[in-house]
């Protein structure tokens, strides 16, 4: 099997899995309890926090763990509902994920003001268009890091300096970027960052949000005082600790994985090419390593992902979380794709356990369908 489909979820990475094994077997103490076996839990909730918050250069006690990412976005997004009558507006872009999307689109519905900023081409967010959308009662812009289709990395650092020079707050959703790409919230100057486990070879079902220090947020689960009371439930010791190996492990790697994900993204084009294909490439030049988000002309997207898939090999069509629908999706729409190609996109995302042979092999399957198809 060739696995190429990283953007929606990846392997968990061993290490990870030897740092969780204890949490599940003998140290499975509540933290919130004094004793001995409680206490190993806490420290271990403590060491994971500073870990993760040294990796995107954070301070401890601005990391909140959570269920993941989408609960993230939903977290930063509906605390816009606690700020004054004056200043319930958000702004975000046309391309977002949809727990931002459909977070607004809630809020919308309870009366809060969305502006959506269009993108070009490529699916860069514009200054200028953000510029004229934030005005003085605007309480929040969320634009995400990386396109989770497309790949297309925005320039979140300028974004979030004209939204702090319109007094408004600053959003990330950051869960395909974290672990793949130098992450410095400090540097980027945002407000909130969202982030997922399973994005960075880490376990499913666990994240985590940070918020800048001096940002009160209001609780998203009431109950007890887990999260310095901001998200009640016992934690997920283990899982919260597979998050920081694989966190780690990944910024540890990443400027070797990167450079080699580029090789392989590379060789994965140039096959294409040779087998003299008709096909576009969607987003960005600067964009997340090995994600390759293509179009091919009068083709069918769902088509190729099932014959692919009888070859053994996991690709998408496009964005996993849409794979119920087979619509074309609102990033493709919103890059304005040509009709004659839309329908026939595909998303290959490769990781670090892939290779330039698999990036080669996937090209050659995909032209093969492709040309029997023309027959």
């Amino acid at each position: 099997m060739i696995y190429a489909d990283h953007a929606a979820t990846t392997k968990l990475l061993p290490e990870a899995f030897d740092a969780m094994f204890p949490f599940l077997n003998d140290e499975y103490g509540n933290p919130s309890q004094p004793y001995r076996l409680g206490v190993h839990a806490k420290k271990a909730l403590a060491q994971a926090r500073e870990n993760i918050a040294s990796c995107i250069g954070a301070e401890p006690e601005e990391i909140y763990f959570t269920s993941g990412g989408s609960e993230s976005d939903n977290w930063a997004i509906k605390s816009v509902l606690f700020q004054s009558s004056e200043q319930k507006r958000i702004v975000t872009s046309t391309i977002e994920h949809h727990a931002v999307l459909n977070s607004c689109s809630m809020m919308q519905h309870l009366g809060v003001p969305i502006t959506y900023l269009p993108v070009d081409s490529q699916g860069l967010v514009h200054l200028d268009h953000m510029a004229d959308a934030i005005h003085e009662h605007t309480s929040l812009v969320s634009i995400m890091l990386a396109n989770n289709e497309i790949g297309t990395i925005e320039p979140i650092k300028e974004l979030a300096a004209l939204t702090h020079d319109k007094k408004a707050l600053f959003h990330t959703d950051a869960v395909q970027a974290v672990g793949h790409i130098p992450i410095n919230v400090k540097e980027l100057d945002v407000d909130m960052l969202s982030a997922s486990a399973h994005k960075f070879r880490g376990p499913k079902g666990v994240g985590f949000l940070y918020i800048r220090k001096g940002i009160t947020l209001p609780p998203y689960i009431s109950g007890g005082v887990q999260e310095r009371g901001k998200r009640a439930g016992t934690e997920n010791v283990a899982a919260i600790v597979g998050m920081s190996a694989a966190l780690v492990h990944s910024v540890k790697h990443m400027r070797g994985h990167s450079e080699c994900l580029r090789q392989i993204e590379q060789s994965f084009i140039s096959a294409l090419t040779e087998h003299q294909v008709d096909f576009k490439r969607n987003g960005a030049k600067n964009h997340l390593p090995g994600c390759v988000n293509v179009s091919f002309r009068d083709s069918d997207g769902e088509m190729l992902m099932h014959r692919l898939d009888l070859k053994g090999i996991c690709i998408s069509t496009g964005s996993a979380c849409d794979s119920v629908d087979t619509a074309i999706s609102h990033v493709l729409q919103a890059i304005k794709v040509p009709a004659e190609y839309a329908e026939g996109t595909i998303r290959v995302t490769f990781g670090d356990e892939n290779s330039i042979e698999d990036a080669v092999a996937v090209a050659n399957e995909l032209s093969k369908i492709l040309c029997s198809n023309d027959g």
